[in-house]
């Protein structure tokens, strides 16, 4: 087996087995200045979700449903939405099993503070890093093995679909990647870039908004050494730009209006998108048939900390978005670094093209800067925060700038609420 690269790690322990004693909840003393504003959040947001709308297909919309001959007329603008890394750090996992009073285990109390967000809009997509274990077999840092019960919070907070294509699909073989799918799966929650067979493998996440159709890809750059389980190279979705442009044809021609690409890259630690992002970037964006772009919108994760949005010919690329749940976070020079638990959610309002064959646009780019309070274990939406009095006004500001760094302003993204 060739050297695994290496991966931030947390300050944590390993998850204990079933057989340790009941938890209870971690003291609150010493928890940052964000920690202290979770319960406003909990209480002041959370309430007012709006949640998906019932009765229609894979996503929230009201206007979702099959295209029919009216085409156009039938359709309307939705809004998108992508965060970033699920990364259960054995931390994580404990505090869930205490937000379950030990009764087996709870994340959607983690997931509350980007709810609001999430379950507003008419799709939504997240990552899945890891993969699941079983019957109390669960892990952190080096190799993850993730309570099912991931998928049902996931599910709760709105999502309608996740990548599953990282380094970290493999640490489990092909049972960590089917049992994962299987809980997603059972939690009403689609997904794209691992498969439990050749025929699944070849297909995208099919979602539905606003009468339109779409088709989620997902990729990742490699398995930190790991091989491909023996007879399934299918297992997990590489990064191979030949590979990905032929999926995304084959998407469109399977109907596909919108096309969304989930990538697993970058340098860990690094705000910057470093120059395979910036290469393959241009090189997707640029990829056309018959004048069509053949993506319309890649969403980048891995790095561990908030990287730039960028529009590149014409189409929008998110390099990477951060940890949305880590555990507190140690770089690779073994400091704390709290940027690993700072993050944004990306939001796209897509509206409908004025002819059926034409391109679904994105009308409006919105950026809306979170953050994981390690302390707590709690997701903290810091405009909110902001909103209710809390001192989280640098480390915003501080997402704010790295977001726009290379130039998304001009372009239209803004800071949403």
């Amino acid at each position: 087996m060739t050297q695994r690269a290496p991966h931030a790690r947390h300050t944590g322990t390993p998850a204990a087995p079933r057989a340790t004693p009941r938890p209870t909840p971690r003291s609150r003393r010493g928890r940052t200045v964000a920690a202290a504003t979770t319960a406003l959040l909990i209480t002041g947001t959370a309430a007012c979700a709006a949640e998906p709308a019932g009765g229609t297909p894979a996503g929230g919309s009201t206007a979702a449903g099959s295209r029919t001959s009216a085409g156009a007329a039938e359709r309307s603008a939705f809004t998108l939405v992508a965060s970033g890394d699920v990364l259960p750090h054995a931390s994580i996992i404990r505090q869930a099993r205490a937000d379950a009073d030990g009764d087996g285990y709870d994340f959607e109390p983690m997931l509350a503070g980007a709810k609001p967000v999430v379950a507003k809009a008419d799709l939504a997509i997240c990552h899945m890093e890891t993969v699941y274990g079983a019957k109390g077999d669960y892990s952190g840092y080096p190799d993850f093995k993730s309570p099912p019960q991931v998928a049902r919070a996931l599910k709760a907070t709105g999502y309608d679909s996740c990548s599953t294509a990282s380094n970290h699909t493999l640490d489990d073989g092909a049972a960590g990647v089917r049992r994962t799918l299987d809980a997603l799966d059972k939690a009403g929650v689609k997904h794209a870039g691992s498969a439990r067979s050749a025929a699944e493998d070849k297909k995208p996440a099919w979602l539905r908004a606003g009468g339109a159709k779409v088709a989620q890809l997902a990729y990742t750059y490699g398995t930190n050494g790991y091989p491909m389980p023996k007879g399934k190279p299918w297992t997990v979705d590489l990064i191979d730009r030949e590979k990905i442009v032929a999926d995304a044809r084959a998407a469109r021609k399977a109907g596909a209006d919108v096309v969304v690409v989930s990538l697993h890259w970058g340098t860990e630690w690094q705000t910057a998108p470093d120059r395979r992002q910036l290469r393959l970037g241009k090189q997707l964006t640029g990829s056309r048939k018959k004048g069509r772009p053949d993506i319309d919108l890649i969403i980048g994760t891995h790095a561990h900390v908030p990287q730039a949005y960028e529009k590149v010919n014409g189409t929008w690329i998110i390099y990477g978005m951060g940890d949305q749940i880590a555990g507190s976070m140690i770089n690779h020079d073994g400091d704390h670094d709290p940027r690993g638990n700072q993050n944004s959610i990306g939001r796209f309002t897509f509206a409908p093209p004025a002819t059926s064959d034409g391109r679904w646009k994105v009308r409006k780019a919105e950026f809306l800067p979170m953050l994981f309070d390690p302390h707590a274990g709690r997701t903290v939406h810091l405009n909110a925060a902001l909103r209710r009095g809390a001192d989280v006004r640098e480390v915003r500001d501080r997402i704010r700038r790295v977001v726009l760094s290379r130039g998304a302003a001009k372009d239209g993204l803004v800071m949403g609420r």
